[in-house]
């Protein structure tokens, strides 16, 4: 047999250097080249001058040609210039030593009569960013910052910005800073006006935590006349610059009412531009400016609502989304105005599926009395939609808008007609939308529940679904003669179901099936109450042993708790409280938006305005004893979920028998016999010897003795976002700061400082105008308990907005003493 062929050996690339010894030749190529000045001789430069930056792109090291790459920068080529600056930027970090060799040829090129030259060098020299070579940076850039040119001076600002981030010290003693604002004020060119603005609000951010005289001069930038004159300018600047101008006038506070009209008359013009940036910008300074005009901020609404529909329209589907989450923000605060405008937001084909699932948002919101017919006809056409989760929130929009009592009567017809639909996931969302509606219009059951009858319970795979419909069963039991049997069947399958959320349904169901029709339920309900107290989901365990203690006690107060007269619902809990709404509007024109979370509770990554006062270490959780409870195997994000996540997440969960240490009886009758002995294995430990407080005590002994806070205490920023999101404000209040702590507050950090002294501890804060501030500390004694704070700080009127937060919410009223004193004496002491 014929050896197989040898492969074909792959040809190197021509961008791929062989070994070192192509580095080799590259550089006596370079060697030879440098300082001639035959015919062709810059044309061989390009070329070897490609062939390295090629490496270098690819991530070859070639700064052994370094020097050789310096010696041919000597030439009035700008092509060679520009890439001979991209390489010695790239390895002058790397190689500091190296950059020394830079230096000669960077300065003499600052000084070329190419004015592009002289900002390419200087560009190249501040991005050096070698601490050792500060010293040679500030002739040139204050040089520069004179420049004849234009683009030079640009150049230059933006230097002074790297400089101070390798040395602030030596870029505040050249008085660079003066210099820039002399500079914004009285420069021709308006890309410059905006480098310079853009530089200085950047280095007096910085500086304004470390010196008083800093934040002086921030504040300066929003005194009347910049503000003035850069508005006045506004039409030279480009997209980013009259974005940096509007955010800036944003902060701005006008002195009175003239103030704000000339400003809105002056960015008038701007609601019409072709950025998006820039429109919303301006949206911005006119909403904020107009808060405290009522009758204004709504003709402000009507101006804004025509440049927003009409980016909504054209541009990408991107800038789409952002508008249209900002138009949702608007939509939320005033639906009616927008309310005739709601054709606007039909789903398009070529939408993609999130602008999609943010335009029937927007028609939920927008859908009144005059509109209902027409939005919720376009929504049921999106049902058989072949893009399921958008079918799916279009029936979910149909059921939040008959939750708003518009046209109830037609659009539950319309609901009722989705069940018969025959597609798995319309019959399951339609079943959880029915649910709801008869919770709060319980005069439509008899015509829902003869729908609902006609569905097997075979087809409804979905928990929630599922749940619904189990819960119908029980609900209106005495109106579906199959409804003992239907729980009968489902209660067999027991150890087939995975969702725990069902087989609590289950446990509810049964019960209420077994008052209104107990010869029909008896056998169904002892399984059911059986296969319960056998589930290692505890709270299915917990559920089922709680019901039989009922029946064991009293069946007419069992009846009493499970099965009460039922009162309709007449409101929904709202997903976002409008606290939160107020922070996001406040936010406006910011990511927070499209995220539709504040900037404290987004992503790590995005809390930008805040700064930690501290890294937080890992945190070391003691295990403690828990008996018999199963034990879960997690990580930390599963950690989060509740028990029933869990299960639907795919947790350790067994719903047999075997996989519970409780022995389970087999029927009702000798669930009654078998359970007592159990009741008592079951109950709660408790100590006979440790004495019973109630908080009402307890809240009396902080009180005497006084409450001690842990001086080390350390929590996490996302535990404490986790906490403040789900704990109930206990305490809101104003507080007033004296005026020394008022003047005391130009540096956040003192404050800090200050209640550190107290062992209240700080985790993020904001910027001045008003100061915010969130606190937390934890009691020194018992388990561990944290109080969470919330200080929004108002220099002009001296108060103090506190919220607290506690796990432990009757000590609240002793820590709020507690903090309360402490800010008193801010500045004071």
């Amino acid at each position: 047999m014929a050896p197989p062929p040898a492969p074909p050996q792959k040809s190197p690339s021509p961008s791929q250097p062989s070994g070192k010894s192509e580095v080799s030749d590259l550089k006596l190529q370079l060697r030879q080249l440098a300082g001639s000045r035959a015919p062709g001789a810059d044309d061989s430069k390009r070329d070897l001058f490609k062939r390295v930056i090629s490496y270098m792109t690819v991530g070859i090291d070639v700064s052994a040609a370094f020097s050789e790459m310096v010696m041919c920068s000597a030439t009035s080529d700008i092509v060679l210039k520009k890439m001979c600056y991209l390489y010695v930027g790239n390895y002058a970090r790397c190689h500091p030593d190296l950059a020394l060799l830079t230096i000669n040829f960077l300065q003499k090129d600052c000084h070329d009569e190419d004015p592009m030259i002289r900002g390419l060098a200087l560009r190249s020299l501040c991005s050096l960013r070698v601490p050792n070579l500060v010293e040679y940076l500030v002739a040139p850039l204050g040089a520069g910052l004179k420049d004849g040119s234009s683009y030079v001076r640009m150049v230059a600002a933006v230097g002074v910005l790297k400089l101070h981030h390798i040395s602030a010290a030596t870029c505040l003693d050249s008085d660079f800073p003066a210099v820039l604002k002399s500079l914004m004020l009285t420069d021709p060119d308006a890309q410059v006006v905006a480098n310079c603005l853009f530089v200085l609000q950047e280095i007096w951010n910085l500086e304004a935590n470390k010196s008083e005289e800093a934040a002086r001069e921030r504040e300066t930038l929003l005194s009347k006349k910049i503000v003035y004159y850069l508005l006045n300018r506004i039409k030279e600047f480009n997209e980013w610059a009259q974005c940096l101008v509007l955010e800036l006038v944003a902060k701005y506070i006008p002195s009175d009412t003239d103030d704000i009209f000339d400003i809105m008359n002056l960015l008038e013009d701007r609601l019409q531009h072709a950025n998006g940036a820039v429109v919303l910008a301006t949206i911005k300074v006119f909403l904020h400016l107009t808060m405290s005009m009522t009758d204004v901020h709504q003709q402000v609404y009507e101006r804004i609502k025509a440049p927003l529909l009409t980016l909504v329209g054209s541009g990408s589907s991107e800038q789409s989304y952002a508008v249209l989450s900002h138009l949702h923000l608007l939509v939320m605060r005033a639906p009616m105005l927008f309310s005739s405008d709601y054709k606007h937001f039909y789903c398009q084909f070529s939408d993609p599926s999130y602008v999609k699932k943010l335009k029937l948002e927007m028609l939920t919101a927008i859908a009144n009395e005059s509109n209902t017919y027409e939005i919720v006809t376009e929504l049921c056409e999106y049902a058989g939609n072949v893009d399921v989760p958008i079918a799916r929130e279009s029936i979910r929009a149909v059921g939040k808008i008959a939750l708003q009592q518009y046209d109830v009567n037609a659009i539950v017809d319309r609901l009722l007609q989705f069940l018969e639909m025959e597609k798995d996931y319309v019959t399951a969302e339609t079943l959880v939308l029915v649910k709801d509606l008869l919770r709060k219009y319980p005069q439509w059951s008899h015509d829902c529940i003869a729908v609902v009858g006609n569905i097997s319970s075979k087809n409804v795979q979905e928990p929630k679904a599922k749940a619904a419909l189990i819960w119908m069963l029980g609900e209106y039991s005495q109106d579906m003669p199959d409804a003992p049997y239907i729980l009968e069947s489902l209660i067999e399958n027991w150890d087939e179901e995975n969702a725990a959320e069902v087989r609590l349904h289950l446990l509810t169901a049964a019960m209420k099936c077994f008052f209104k029709r107990p010869p029909e339920t008896q056998k169904a309900l002892g399984a059911a109450l059986a296969a319960g107290l056998a589930d290692s989901h505890q709270d299915v365990h917990d559920r089922a042993l709680f019901y039989h203690r009922l029946l064991q006690y009293d069946v007419s107060v069992a009846e009493h708790v499970v099965n009460p007269p039922k009162q309709a619902v007449s409101v929904f809990a709202d997903t976002q409280s409008s606290e939160i709404k107020d922070r996001i509007f406040d936010e406006f024109n910011s990511l927070s938006v499209v995220y539709q979370k504040p900037y404290m509770f987004t992503d790590k990554e995005h809390r930008e305005p805040f700064e930690f006062s501290e890294e937080i270490g890992n945190l070391s959780l003691g295990q403690e004893s828990v008996g018999n409870a199963p034990r879960y195997d997690e990580s930390d994000k599963d950690l989060l979920l509740s028990t029933s996540e869990r299960e639907e997440n795919g947790g350790p969960s067994t719903n047999g028998p075997a996989a519970s240490g409780y022995s389970a009886p087999t029927d009702y009758n000798s669930s009654l016999v078998s359970l007592s002995s159990q009741t008592q294995s079951e109950t709660a430990i408790s100590d006979p010897g440790m004495p019973k407080y109630t908080s009402q005590m307890t809240l009396a002994i902080d009180d005497l003795l006084g409450l001690s806070l842990n001086p080390k205490a350390a929590l996490d920023p996302g535990t404490f976002q986790r906490k403040w999101g789900q704990l109930a404000v206990s305490i809101s209040q104003d507080c007033s700061v004296s005026p020394q702590g008022v003047a005391a507050l130009t540096t956040p950090q003192a404050l800090i400082r200050h209640m550190q002294t107290s062992s209240i501890q700080c985790i993020a804060r904001g910027q001045s105008p008003n100061f915010k501030f969130f606190f937390f500390a934890q009691k020194l004694d018992g388990p561990p308990s944290f109080f969470l704070v919330e200080c929004l700080v108002n220099t002009s009127s001296a108060k103090a907005q506190v919220k607290i937060k506690a796990d432990d919410a009757t000590a609240s009223e002793v820590f709020f003493g507690l903090f309360q004193s402490a800010l008193s004496k801010f500045g004071v002491l």
